[in-house]
């Protein structure tokens, strides 16, 4: 930036974490190159797909089209906290007995609509017997009874959001869901409104017409969460499937034989916390320096937005870094359009460069 003597004055600076934003320099590489690179590794981590072709590099216009959707996922993370939707294997049947005992839990024994692969609509528990024949004999027999080890023949599968979003919306997301998902299945599905949450259950056959066994893993799983939450994008609302550690969070689910102790007090002592915590996690960690390097593109940017988009990505990893272990993160909105914006990431307070946790404040309201 030059002065209006012609001479070169530096730009304002601040810095996190002890990475420094400033203005943009010549030598700097691609704006671009840098939101799709570390944006990969926030919200595409892994392959979904095995032994996929390799991509063709992106071109100019690629590229920039490829850097505003990255733009568009960080600001409903960081900036709008756009709701998460869920998606979530419940379990599955072995034998024909369970997948029909699960048919009438989902149904309400029948009192509830249920829409099959085809689009076609079935109600009633006659309707039910004829849907598990149609299951028992349609392809590979599923036999009556389990066999101890047997795999299984189906799988449970429910699609969920927060309250308040349209229960028919849920369906139809889930509806085209299932068609991209699960092509080529047997598939049932059911709306439940009668909750706070609007969900829908499916329940899809384990083996295709083609002879291809569903064995669903923690990559599909992410996959499925994306495809939902795009099918509910399409109908206008805002949905995301970010993962807990891109939003600065880590569940570690204690063990089943932890469990089973605790519930029948033979648990002698808690387990230790002093070997790994949360913010230790290496995925965690792996998140939290890829939105400093996010942060530190964008704050580099000759566009006043993406400077401003700096500014919230700042405050976030500040939010998320400041968690203490064992603590839930506190989610702030960033301040909607109509209160003052940052302009600069010099002028924002979520650059100051000290990032040390601060002491715990008494909570008043309700836990979140």
């Amino acid at each position: 930036m030059k002065s209006p003597s012609g001479q070169r004055r530096s730009s304002p600076r601040a810095s996190v974490q002890g990475h420094s934003y400033g203005a943009n320099t010549p030598d700097s590489p691609s704006l671009n190159g840098i939101l799709i690179t570390w944006g990969d590794r926030l919200f595409y981590p892994g392959n979904c797909i095995v032994q996929v072709r390799p991509q063709p590099k992106l071109g100019a216009s690629g590229a920039h089209q490829r850097a505003n959707a990255i733009r568009q996922r960080i600001e409903a993370t960081v900036v709008r906290r756009a709701p998460q939707v869920m998606v979530k294997v419940t379990g599955g049947g072995r034998s024909m007995a369970a997948i029909a005992a699960h048919f009438r839990y989902i149904s309400k024994n029948g009192r509830l609509e249920i829409e099959d692969q085809r689009g076609e609509t079935l109600q009633g528990k006659d309707s039910l017997h004829h849907l598990a024949d149609e299951w028992r004999m349609g392809g590979a027999r599923i036999p009556d009874d389990a066999e101890p080890g047997q795999r299984r023949e189906a799988f449970n599968i429910m699609l969920s959001m927060p309250r308040g979003t349209d229960p028919l919306i849920v369906q139809r997301a889930a509806r085209e869901f299932a068609q991209a998902e699960l092509a080529d299945h047997k598939y049932v599905m059911v709306l439940h409104d009668h909750q706070a949450n609007p969900h829908v259950h499916i329940s899809v056959r384990a083996v295709s017409r083609l002879g291809k066994r569903l064995n669903p893993r923690k990559n599909d799983l992410h996959r499925w969460r994306e495809t939902f939450a795009e099918k509910l994008r399409g109908y206008g609302v805002e949905a995301e499937a970010t993962r807990q550690t891109t939003r600065g969070q880590h569940r570690q689910p204690d063990t089943l034989w932890r469990l089973k102790a605790r519930e029948e007090g033979r648990m002698r002592r808690a387990p230790s916390t002093k070997q790994s915590g949360p913010q230790n996690h290496p995925a965690r960690k792996a998140a939290v320096d890829a939105w400093v390097q996010i942060g530190l593109a964008l704050a580099k940017s000759g566009e006043a937005a993406d400077r401003q988009l700096a500014g919230h990505v700042a405050r976030f990893v500040k939010e998320i870094t400041a968690t203490q272990p064992g603590q839930a993160a506190a989610p702030q909105r960033s301040p909607s359009p109509s209160e003052p914006t940052v302009q600069h990431p010099s002028q924002s307070p979520g650059l100051q460069p000290n990032l040390q946790p601060k002491p715990p404040q008494r909570d008043i309201g309700p836990n979140r």
